[in-house]
């Protein structure tokens, strides 16, 4: 795959900018608020909402994020959704934000999540029509543009470490740049007393207590999913050895924000892989569920009775 000299270049941390990396589909849910009588709220007022869509798309579709230069396929699928419950002037708004990210497995059709989260609570911004948004890591500019662009970085950490050990560094220091820009006393989400925040992804990513959680994501994809392609068993073995780096993770911080998102989104790809593999292996995954997630332990419990 192209993806080598990708990785090669990011580890040796070029990070001028040149390519536009991601496929972005944004998709904005105003139906709650021309359902109620709040003010701006009407029907004739909906095409805020579509410049919204395209604006953030622009965003970050036409944003250069890193030096990469990616060509059409390769581009990183991701989704930004934000469904609106209140609004409460022309340019004042809140509602739930979500993302999701998919990754490509190697020489197949198939795409597999890597990131699939909901923010708790509102996200309460400000967007005006006539204003791009602007963005700089380093520098506040708004609520909007700062949130998308962090979670811009930390998917980039993702996806790279993903392909490579550690080739999610840069993007990880940049997400923790745009936190370290943001005053968390004028604006939630963005301190470390809540243990479900954007402050968490940063720090689970960059703290080296838990490196075996960048482990898991690169031998759980890339020696695990792109090679089911050329050797089931093989894959199969490594995607078990993944499993049980988070069971060391589980040890330092069974409550890990970053470990429990990656069962969440990995929980069905699990059981649909290990559903025709040999007992012992259905044993092994299910022991490992047990320890790091017993909540999602119930949807492996049948390999348990084998």
């Amino acid at each position: 795959m192209r993806k080598t000299l990708s990785i090669v270049l990011i580890l040796c941390g070029f990070l001028s900018l040149y390519g536009q990396e991601f496929r972005c589909t944004a998709t904005i849910n105003s139906q709650k608020l021309l359902t109620t009588t709040q003010p701006y709220g009407s029907e004739n007022d909906k095409k805020v909402f579509e410049t919204m869509k395209q604006a953030i798309e622009d965003f970050v579709n036409g944003r250069r994020w890193t030096n990469l230069e990616l060509q059409q396929h390769e581009k990183i699928e991701c989704t930004f959704s934000i469904i609106l419950n209140q609004r409460t002037t022309a340019t004042d708004f809140a509602g739930q934000f979500s993302i999701q990210l998919k990754r490509p497995v190697y020489n197949s059709t198939y795409t597999t999540g890597l990131f699939n989260y909901m923010e708790l609570g509102n996200l309460a911004f400000s967007f005006n029509e006539s204003q791009p948004l602007d963005f700089d890591p380093n520098n506040f500019t708004s609520v909007l543009s700062s949130v998308i662009g962090y979670y811009c970085y930390v998917m980039l950490g993702l996806y790279f470490d993903s392909f490579a050990p550690a080739g999610g560094d840069p993007f990880y220091q940049l997400a923790q740049q745009v936190v370290q820009a943001v005053n968390p006393a004028t604006y939630s989400g963005w301190d470390s007393k809540n243990s479900r925040n954007r402050y968490w992804f940063m720090e689970n990513h960059t703290n080296g207590a838990y490196a075996d959680l960048r482990n898991t994501y690169y031998t759980y994809h890339r020696l695990g999913l792109d090679l089911m392609t050329r050797d089931q068993e093989i894959a199969r073995q490594n995607i078990i050895h993944a499993l049980d780096g988070l069971r060391e993770v589980a040890k330092v911080n069974p409550n890990l924000l970053s470990m429990q998102q990656f069962i969440d989104v990995k929980i069905q790809e699990i059981v649909s892989i290990f559903t025709p593999a040999p007992q012992k292996e259905q044993k092994q995954v299910y022991d490992i569920m047990r320890d790091i997630s017993p909540i999602n332990a119930i949807k492996v419990k049948a390999f348990d009775k084998k």
